[in-house]
């Protein structure tokens, strides 16, 4: 990989790499590490599937009053890591997160399979549960409440976007010479440059 073939616009790149891990069959390729940090700066990570992405960022779904919601909350911070490891490739992106719209978060909610969208209702992510038969109840009660209608959106589930302000390309070399180029946002734009592996 010559950081002069890729994109000078990270976005652009990283269209082009994720088009290329979705041809090549691979299972997931939208799954992505999202690491957050509390107000302490505890770490914390976990996987996550990319549901959007434009020049704007980054962006994934949550139940709002998860436990990274409440990191978000006290440290609006994120990095996101894809690996496609049969492609020998990877991307890490840092940045500012912002919440997504109420009206993009419904937009996105709508396409989502009825159950997916029950057990959105059902599910008190992070929090504990008595057992697996609560949550089983839960989701029973929450089918028999949208019976025959439409599922709305939660008021405590929507989408947040990361906002790049760096963003790394990394491409497996033999003998582990591999090749990563970062890109950084500045007033004028993205500034690339190589770096060592």
């Amino acid at each position: 990989m010559d950081e002069r073939d890729l994109d000078p616009d990270p976005h652009a790149q990283f269209a082009a790499w994720l088009a290329e891990a979705r041809a090549a069959g691979l299972v997931h390729p939208e799954a992505m590490t999202l690491a957050t940090a509390d107000a302490s700066g505890r770490p914390s990570a976990r996987m996550v599937l990319l549901r959007g992405h434009d020049t704007r960022g980054f962006v994934f779904y949550t139940n709002r009053e998860s436990a990274k919601a409440h990191e978000l909350a006290a440290n609006p911070r994120a990095a996101l890591v894809l690996h496609w490891q049969p492609l020998e490739r990877q991307v890490r992106v840092e940045g500012a997160v912002e919440a997504v719209s109420d009206e993009e978060s419904a937009a996105y909610f709508a396409t989502r399979p009825r159950g997916h969208r029950l057990a959105a209702w059902a599910s008190p992510q992070s929090r504990e549960l008595a057992g697996g038969e609560e949550l089983l109840r839960r989701y029973a009660e929450v089918e028999a409440r949208f019976a025959g209608v439409d599922v709305p959106l939660p008021p405590f589930w929507g989408g947040y976007r990361v906002v790049p302000e760096a963003m790394e390309f990394w491409q497996g070399q033999p003998n582990r010479l591999h090749a990563r180029v970062r890109y950084e946002r500045e007033p004028d734009g993205w500034r690339r440059a190589r770096l060592s592996p």
